[in-house]
């Protein structure tokens, strides 16, 4: 192991080292004096000034370069975009030489790992073999352009390869193995990308900079770096799975919990999160579960979704004792989920985070209202996709599902068909406002069936109702959408995933009233005396509202500082097979 890192090592020095010749590094539409002067200098050996025309390259020769490397083959499409696009031209060439983003990218790519990247996914030995024979090459005009060629296309290849794995991700999330996430797609071009870092193209995107495109990413980025630097100092002890603290217990498993939490077994302020653990401390002060040990629970408890109450067993013990490795593992899948959102969000937007059971909305890019959802549960899993608001449904009807409908109520009505109204239930034929209410004793429910039951069982509006009081609407394929709740009591609890699928909101009357704010028509007050009268009523929103879904089971502050959530679905576990192994 030992070997291979230091073989990594030189590889990328002998890459930057090649890469710093002056000759090489002129910028684009320099001369070679210049580059001359500034090597002999700094005594660094050059190959002198080279002339004559510019290579060029043909479609036959990118596609037989791009197929020739495994780890290219799956970027041909947009080697050939590029090439064609700026007519055979060579991209990181300038009168011969090579322009300063290809040094830019190599060093960027010898640090794919900081993003959860593998560098070997881009090949850049091929890149420094071909830069030592281009530094040899003499005064062989044909070699030199051949090599040029070579060169450029690998470079491009290199570059698509790790821009696509950068910004479009490493799995794909629309693959079969990933077929739970349907969010709108992450549209990058990455030909045009490539333009943009050789300054032939403009974008409000980062990629000149090689930067993330939200914000959000680099924050894991930053937690990724911590988490890493506290394994390399040792990671964090495991505590005993018969641990139970509460505030003042003076027990010998207190050093190890303050380790895991702050650093060192001493009592006193924390030192640095590199620091190396202090061992064989057994005072008293360093066996008290005191009060700064407490509040350090507390706050990993609301770093995970947890109760903060100080005490230590249980779900907080487990969560203290997941291996640093699957904290790091953790962030790196979710920097990948990143990857696959679009680049952009809309000014205006909603936001269901399914794991941390919570709904967001912003508005011109600021938080603007937040609060708790409940979302399915494992069976009945909440979807994760992208779609549109549409309407507001106030004083809503739920219709009930077949299943419910054979299961629970037919065998009651083949005896009582007046069950239903009991329920606040009706039958109806047709839909809307031009639906029709059947009597239920005129229905064989001995021999229903959902091939020939052609009604709708419907709960009125009222406080029965299990949509309860609103009914937010973003018309999609799954039938799922926002809504009310008769049962607020669920909202106090930690995990919330209770439902069949649908995402229950906590404060539907005042996510309505946001909604319809701009709407004169609308206020509070209006909203509510609507929901009164227990008539369903439809508001079409004046402007739609993006609504995203997605699964986020890390996160991190401006700062790095990482939360994380349970994998209620599975999902985390599924796509680690695909991106580790």
């Amino acid at each position: 192991m030992l070997l291979k890192l230091r073989l990594h090592f030189f590889t990328a020095a002998c890459l930057l080292g090649l890469l710093s010749l002056p000759v090489l590094l002129a910028s684009c539409g320099g001369n070679g004096t210049s580059a001359d002067q500034a090597s002999s200098k700094t005594g660094t050996p050059t190959t002198g000034n080279v002339t004559g025309p510019e290579p060029r390259v043909d479609s036959v020769f990118v596609i037989r370069t791009m197929q020739a490397d495994a780890r290219f083959k799956a970027q041909e499409r947009w080697a050939r975009k590029f090439y064609r696009e700026r007519q055979f031209r060579l991209g990181w060439f300038r009168q011969h030489q090579l322009v300063p983003q290809a040094t830019t990218f190599l060093s960027v790519v010898d640090k794919a790992k900081d993003d959860g990247l593998d560098p070997k996914r881009y090949d850049t030995k091929k890149i420094t073999d071909m830069l030592v024979q281009l530094k040899s090459v003499g005064p062989d005009t044909a070699r030199r352009n051949q090599l040029e060629r070579k060169l450029d296309v690998t470079l491009s290849g290199s570059y698509f390869a790790w821009a696509s794995d950068y910004y479009r991700g490493v799995a794909n999330p629309r693959d079969t193995r990933n077929d739970a996430w349907k969010v709108k797609r992450n549209k990058i071009k990455l030909d045009h990308a490539l333009m943009t870092i050789l300054r032939e193209r403009e974008s409000t995107y980062p990629y000149y900079d090689f930067a993330p495109l939200h914000p959000e990413y680099n924050n894991l980025k930053k937690a990724l770096a911590l988490l890493r630097a506290r394994q390399a100092a040792g990671g964090w002890p495991t505590l005993s799975g018969t641990t139970h603290l509460k505030p003042g217990d003076v027990l010998p498993v207190v050093g190890l919990l303050r380790q895991r939490l702050l650093g060192t077994e001493n009592s006193g302020p924390a030192p640095a999160a590199t620091a190396r653990p202090v061992n064989n401390v057994s005072s008293p002060a360093a066996t008290t579960y005191d009060p700064a040990l407490v509040e350090a629970v507390r706050s990993f408890q609301q770093d995970l979704g947890l109760p903060p109450t100080g005490l230590v067993s249980g779900e907080t013990l487990r969560e203290l004792n997941v291996p640093i490795h699957e904290r790091i593992n953790q962030v790196i899948l979710n920097m990948e989920r990143w990857r696959w959102l679009p680049k952009k969000f809309e000014p205006d937007y909603l936001i269901v985070n399914i794991p941390e059971y919570r709904l967001r909305v912003y508005e011109k890019g600021k938080e603007a209202l937040t609060m708790r959802v409940i979302v399915g549960k494992t069976l009945t899993a909440t979807p994760v996709f992208s779609d549109k608001m549409e309407y507001v449904v106030l004083a809503p009807y739920w219709n009930v599902p077949y299943s419910i409908i054979d299961k629970e109520l037919r065998p009651k009505l083949v005896a009582d068909p007046g069950y239903l109204n009991r329920l606040d239930m009706e039958v109806v034929k047709g839909y809307g406002r031009k639906a029709t209410i059947i009597d239920p004793a005129t229905i064989d429910w001995a021999n229903v069936t959902q091939d020939n039951f052609k009604y709708t069982v419907r709960r009125r509006p009222g406080p029965k109702n299990d949509l309860g009081d609103v009914k937010f609407i973003f018309p999609n394929s799954n039938d799922i959408y926002l809504h009310d709740t008769p049962h607020d009591e669920l909202f106090s609890q930690t995990k919330r995933n209770f439902s069949h699928g649908c995402v229950r909101v906590e404060e539907p009357i005042k996510l309505a009233t946001y909604l319809l704010r701009k709407d004169p028509n609308w206020s509070q007050q209006t909203i509510q005396d609507t929901i009164a009268q227990r008539r369903e009523k439809y508001i079409t929103l004046k402007q739609k509202l993006p609504v995203y879904l997605v699964y986020l089971t890390a996160w991190a502050d401006a700062n790095g500082h990482p939360h994380f959530r349970d994998d209620i679905y599975g999902h985390d576990k599924a796509l680690a097979k695909e991106y580790f192994d």
